[in-house]
């Protein structure tokens, strides 16, 4: 019952009395009240506030609401004044005096909330400041501070979503799509793809990170998509490229296009390169560990080829590849030369890596030089004099090869006895004794005639082929007498 008596009563008084609307009008100067003293005066507002709006007809508008103060004073309120200043490319101000129709009988809608009233009538411009001032009526009296509210405003540019379509903006490109793309072809190059307008025909593709890094001008009357090479003089991508318009309505203060550069497509040629390499990245590890195991077994065989072939050369050294030494055989003429010295100078090339000198090879020189001077020279050339005796298979050796005139035997020329007179001084010198040697292939015994023979080693071959081999290479060659001697066994192992 007492609710409704309570609605009863807030329909009667809102009938009685109706709320009070605005009507505005510019004012651009001192409010009349001014003038007039008052001893009371409205307080300030409590709330201002601006936004951007779009009206049926005409340019874009600001939309400027206020809140009263719910106190007291609000009683004394007449009216509300709003003054605009806008600052651009020049300064503007203008003010609107909104007067209540009605006054105020209570500090409140009768809903509760707080009388709030607002005008759409400011033309906004583009990329301006705005300080938006607002005052109650009547003022503060002349030397009093007189309460106000005030807010600032920038108004958007040509890329808002609201102002592109003003014509202006039209004007400057705010809906021309250049679709812009920028990419590095090299080092030294970049490529720049966007599409002109009918606004106008000049176009400049400037380059620019930290510093400029090259631009390009492109002429161009009709909207089509145009592609440019711009030079570069550092390194250019993530560089920044703006697409800058000279249109006829906005000149150098155009609307540009920003797009970030990026490296350019690979063509199918690279692409299957790209492929190929990615696929050997992925064999890779396997390809390396193959290398790997080839180059391992590489050189393993190479270790034992080399290690082989040591062990052959050790076991058996090729007798070409010692230095030859030169050996003097002199031999009486009863020797059967074919039979006994031909095989005893085989044995000592072949088996003793030695150089044979033999008279009967050098018949020639000794016609020329005399037999005492050839074996003076034949001694001093030789690394080894061997004598070799005569033994009693002698006769049987004759009667198979004959004494017939013309036969060796018969052609030879003793020079034993020579070679004996002429190296006996040797004999008794202990530093000329290790060049002789005595060689035969029976058990005998030097001839009386030649008994100094005895204080030279003597060998029987072939029972003392090893011993003879090592004391006929123990002397003092380049080559150590430990691997002549080695060479030689393994000449006569392998024999």
């Amino acid at each position: 019952m007492v609710l409704a008596l309570l609605s009863l009563v807030v329909l009667c008084w809102s009938a009685a009395s109706p709320e009070p609307t605005i009507h505005c009008g510019s004012e651009n100067g001192p409010s009349p009240e001014w003038k007039v003293p008052h001893h009371l005066h409205p307080g300030d507002l409590w709330d201002l506030r601006v936004e951007l709006v779009k009206t049926s007809v005409g340019p874009l508008s600001m939309n400027i609401s206020w809140t009263l103060r719910a106190d007291a004073s609000i009683r004394l309120l007449k009216a509300t004044k709003i003054c605009v200043t806008g600052k651009s490319n020049s300064e503007s101000n203008t003010c609107m005096r909104c007067n209540y129709t009605e006054a105020f009988q209570h500090q409140a809608r009768p809903s509760g909330s707080r009388w709030t009233f607002s005008y759409v009538g400011f033309p906004v411009e583009l990329d301006t400041v705005y300080f938006i001032g607002a005052h109650n009526i009547p003022t503060a009296n002349v030397d009093e501070d007189g309460p106000s509210l005030s807010v600032n405003f920038t108004s958007p540019g040509c890329l808002h979503h609201v102002m592109k379509y003003q014509r202006k903006c039209i004007e400057a490109g705010s809906l021309w799509d250049p679709n812009v793309t920028a990419c590095k072809k090299n080092e030294k190059t970049v490529e720049v793809n966007f599409t002109t307008s009918a606004l106008g025909d000049q176009y400049m593709a400037l380059i620019q990170n930290s510093d400029v890094l090259g631009f390009s001008t492109v002429w161009e009357s009709k909207p089509t998509r145009t592609s440019v090479q711009v030079s570069v003089t550092g390194e250019s991508e993530g560089a920044v490229v703006q697409v800058i318009p000279y249109f006829r309505t906005c000149g150098q203060d155009c609307i540009r296009r920003k797009e970030t550069i990026v490296l350019c497509p690979r063509t199918g040629f690279q692409s299957a390169l790209d492929n190929n390499r990615k696929m050997l990245g992925s064999w890779l590890p396997f390809l390396l560990l193959a290398l790997l195991v080839a180059v391992w077994v590489l050189v393993v065989r190479i270790y034992l080829l080399r290690r082989h072939e040591r062990v052959k050369s050790t076991s058996f050294p090729a007798a070409t590849a010692l230095p030859p030494m030169k050996v003097l055989v002199v031999y009486p003429s009863e020797l059967c030369f074919q039979h006994t010295v031909c095989y005893f100078t085989d044995f000592l090339q072949n088996h003793c890596c030695s150089e044979v000198i033999l008279e009967k090879w050098q018949k020639k020189k000794i016609a020329e030089m005399g037999p005492v001077q050839w074996l003076t020279t034949a001694k001093q050339a030789a690394d080894k004099v061997i004598f070799l005796l005569s033994n009693d298979s002698n006769a049987t050796c004759d009667s198979t090869c004959g004494t017939s005139e013309g036969s060796p035997s018969a052609n030879s020329q003793d020079l034993f006895p020579l070679a004996f007179n002429l190296f006996c001084s040797d004999l008794t010198s202990q530093t000329h004794l290790h060049k002789y040697i005595v060689v035969c292939f029976r058990e005998t015994e030097p001839d009386d005639n030649y008994s100094a023979l005895n204080v030279c080693p003597k060998y029987q071959l072939m029972k003392d082929a090893t011993a003879f081999c090592k004391e006929l290479l123990h002397i003092e060659q380049p080559m150590s007498s430990r691997k002549r001697s080695q060479a030689c066994s393994n000449c006569l192992s392998c024999s």
